[in-house]
């Protein structure tokens, strides 16, 4: 939530789960790193494949007004409303403040536990531990043996990796751990 109480939408890249905690690395020069020190939660919205467009959109705007010099140098333009740049619906949460985009799959409602800087000052880096409180699946995603397990086949999720986006391709081989599970 932006200090205005408007929602703001960021997309980012850097994010794993251990369990019900999540691991979030993103700058600390940005709106969102400001939003989550200040108001201590947020919704992580995962997307599939198939909003690879909307993210697109959000990549050069910033919840920044003024636009910082450094944002600016890079093209980034400030927008309010984020959910209209990027078409995307809004919907309510359950235990957090911040709204849920409804076209995700996959939205995890969550605190923040703690944040650590990382890295030399200049890196403007941070880790953001947060605890998830709700997640809430499509339920054409829900794998019909493990109700409690979503399945990635289904899912299809959107990945950026070295600032590309991939979807995942054909399992190459099960693995032995998923046996015991």
């Amino acid at each position: 939530m932006n200090q205005d109480g408007s929602v703001n939408l960021a997309p980012m890249s850097s994010a794993w789960w251990l369990g019900l905690t999540g691991v979030l690395g993103l700058g600390t020069r940005g709106q969102t790193f400001a939003n989550l020190q200040r108001e201590g939660e947020c919704v992580l919205n995962l997307p599939s494949v198939e909003q690879v467009g909307a993210v697109n959109r959000l990549a050069l705007t910033t919840g920044s007004d003024p636009v910082p010099p450094y944002k600016q140098e890079m093209g980034f333009r400030y927008v309010k409303d984020k959910f209209a740049e990027a078409g995307l619906t809004s919907g309510p949460s359950s235990t957090v403040r911040p709204t849920r985009v409804m076209e995700c799959p996959i939205q995890l409602e969550a605190k923040v536990n703690a944040i650590h800087l990382i890295g030399a000052v200049e890196e403007h880096s941070a880790c953001v531990e947060v605890q998830i409180q709700r997640v809430h699946v499509a339920e054409e995603l829900l794998d019909s043996e493990f109700r409690h397990h979503i399945s990635p086949d289904r899912w299809r999720p959107l990945i950026m990796s070295f600032l590309d986006f991939y979807g995942l391709s054909d399992r190459i081989h099960p693995s032995r751990l998923a046996e015991v599970f």
